[in-house]
């Protein structure tokens, strides 16, 4: 999952769905590792991981961490309506 995650989000707008560590709570995030959506000038080049994930959240305009096994699920795009 991870290895084609990262591609995703490299690519355009990926949508995480994972469970928060601190309240346990389900957070639905649009995010992406793509400078042009993101505005950002950190590059991200290969993958490479300590159980994290490191992503820009389109949502909150801010780097989140996301431990990898507390994403239930994800998706290219914007959150479903």
């Amino acid at each position: 999952m991870s290895q084609e995650l990262f591609k995703a989000l490299k690519e355009g707008v990926v949508t995480i769905e994972f469970t928060k560590i601190d309240s346990g709570e389900l957070r639905v995030m649009p995010c992406t590792l793509n400078n042009d959506i993101s505005k950002q000038t950190l590059e991200i080049k290969n993958y490479n991981t300590n159980g994290t994930m490191i992503m820009y959240g389109l949502d909150v305009k801010a780097w989140r961490d996301v431990k990898i096994d507390t994403i239930k699920k994800w998706y290219t795009g914007y959150p479903n309506a």
